[in-house]
């Protein structure tokens, strides 16, 4: 027990939960994109993934959804590349009252929550945006417009950076499911009906807030980062020029350019997806300058902004500089 960090019973089972779904989650990183979610499916095997972090609802939801829905899980939706979810119906982690205390582990048969069908598959995926006091707010359903539902997701993943070309695959199957929405609500009981809809992709139109998205990445410019600030370098850079570091992956939505290193996701706008485009091979401040211009023409002044633009970057660890 002290090897978990546990002095009750409750605190053993709380940490062997945690342990275990660790080590799954370990033990497919790479081959699935997970969801830090609750998930719940109808008899049809149509599941919805709602997204929360930890402590905002998720249990509660499973708890109260999974009496007429069948219960995937309270804590990670995994979703194969084509699609189907695989169930992880774990012990359910219910807060007590007492503040401090560990987690009771309640298992979904001792809830009454209904089985997952066979063949579940992914149907929706939703934000789950619990508003605590106050009026009580019957559930609003809203689509989520694609750059925000990415830097929404992306934290609230389990090693999607390992998967193949994590942004693109995420952007995939956020297409496959009709986007992403946003379910603000007070109590979790007022969820079973409102969420209905969502199990049925052509029941909601998310068509105002949809946006194309392209690879921003060829192939090969791709890779793990192992040199200097995750650059791999075959030749030094000339002084005063810039270079991108390594990305895992990269997309453009709409103006927006989002670029995912091994240490964060960042959203480019303005300029700076032209300048990290220009960047791909060595390049010259007046060469980025002359890009610029040709898409936003250039202020008077503009030499401050396009080095605190370029500072920035490189900041970010985005840009090495010679």
């Amino acid at each position: 027990m002290k090897h978990l960090g546990a002095d009750t019973f409750e605190g053993l089972a709380e940490a062997v939960t945690s342990e275990v779904t660790l080590a799954a989650i370990l033990e497919r990183a790479g081959e699935l994109t997970m969801l830090h979610a609750c998930g719940v499916a109808d008899p049809d095997g149509a599941v919805i993934a709602l997204v929360a972090k930890s402590g905002t609802g998720k249990t509660t939801a499973s708890s109260q959804l999974a009496q007429s829905f069948g219960y995937i899980t309270d804590e990670t939706v995994a979703i194969r590349a084509d699609g189907t979810v695989l169930p992880y119906p774990k012990p359910l982690s219910v807060k007590q009252v007492m503040p401090g205390a560990a987690k009771l582990q309640v298992g979904p048969d001792e809830l009454g929550l209904h089985v997952a069908p066979d063949n579940p598959r992914i149907a929706a995926i939703a934000l789950l945006d619990r508003v605590a006091g106050g009026d009580h707010q019957l559930p609003v359903i809203e689509p989520v417009p694609l750059v925000e539902a990415v830097l929404a997701l992306i934290p609230d993943t389990s090693s999607q950076a390992a998967v193949f070309q994590p942004l693109q695959s995420l952007c995939r199957l956020i297409d496959s499911v009709g986007g992403v929405f946003r379910v603000s609500y007070s109590e979790a009981v007022d969820l079973t009906d409102s969420l209905a809809p969502l199990f049925v992709a052509e029941s909601v139109n998310p068509a105002e807030v949809a946006v194309a998205w392209t690879p921003a990445l060829v192939e090969r410019d791709a890779g793990p980062a192992v040199h200097q600030a995750g650059k791999k370098n075959a030749e030094p850079i000339p002084a005063g020029w810039l270079q991108r570091t390594d990305a895992v992956d990269a997309v453009e939505i709409g103006e927006d350019l989002l670029v995912l290193t091994e240490a964060e996701l960042t959203r480019l706008s303005g300029i700076g997806p032209i300048i990290w485009q220009s960047a791909r091979r060595p390049v010259s401040m007046q060469t980025l300058a002359s890009r610029i211009e040709a898409v936003h023409g250039l202020p008077d002044g503009y030499e401050a902004l396009l080095d605190e633009a370029v500072d920035g970057l490189v900041g970010r660890g985005l840009l090495l500089r010679g």
